[in-house]
């Protein structure tokens, strides 16, 4: 069973570098970022070995959502080969997710 990649400031550059990866800005505390949890999870299994589905603690990993611009979460980056591509805010429906990965692979 797949799972997503928690990220921190010391795994997050080489997570993004290669391939394509989502990443979830979200915090423990947000509502809409909890709604969206189990669909971060099934995506994860659904993109094994395709994408790289992971997640990012803003209140643990301040530097990591400065550095990005997060300023409202959930915020959703598409990153391919180390550069954004792509970015969603708030919640939206898996398939929305999906196909935005798809778009990238």
């Amino acid at each position: 069973m797949a799972k997503y990649v928690e990220l921190t400031n010391d795994n997050f550059e080489a997570t993004v570098a290669e391939g394509v990866t989502m990443v979830d800005f979200w915090a423990p505390w947000c509502g809409p970022c909890r709604m969206i949890a189990p669909v971060i999870e099934e995506l994860a299994e659904d993109f094994d070995g395709k994408a790289t589905i992971a997640k990012v603690n803003t209140d643990e990993q301040q530097d990591l959502a400065v550095k990005y611009g997060i300023r409202s979460i959930p915020a959703i980056l598409f990153f391919k080969d180390g550069e954004v591509v792509d970015q969603m805010v708030g919640a939206a429906s898996k398939d929305a997710f999906a196909e935005k990965i798809n778009a990238q692979l």
